[in-house]
């Protein structure tokens, strides 16, 4: 069982940044891809970025450009840089976790952007 534990969410400015944070509880490197998604109030979850273990990532045309997904295997780490944020970013933000069939989720994090 891979515990996650997300970091870094809080309060921004339209057009400020954020950078979250995903700790896993053992080594990344066994992990096939994580992924950050996020939830709005009354929203589905959607995917915001992924990242394989061979580092190939993937975003969706609504941040692509202003955010960048990365993972530090040494720390056991992902990241998610999100910059010039929009108020339709405020979600709170998941850590997610791929290990064969097994899927892995954090708490959130909350990213309240204001316009």
């Amino acid at each position: 069982q891979v515990q996650l534990v997300e970091s870094g969410g809080g309060l921004v400015q339209a057009g400020g940044s954020l950078r979250l944070s995903c700790k896993a509880s053992e080594t990344i490197q066994t992990l096939n891809a994580m992924a950050w998604y996020r939830q709005a109030p009354g929203k589905q979850r959607e995917l915001v970025a992924s990242i394989t273990s061979g580092g190939g990532t993937n975003y969706p045309d609504s941040v692509k450009g202003r955010f960048t997904i990365s993972r530090d295997n040494a720390k056991n780490t992902m990241y998610l840089q999100a910059n010039n944020l929009r108020s339709e970013d405020t979600a709170v933000y998941y850590c997610n976790a791929r290990r064969g069939w097994d899927l892995y989720w954090g708490q959130g994090t909350q990213v309240t952007v204001s316009s």
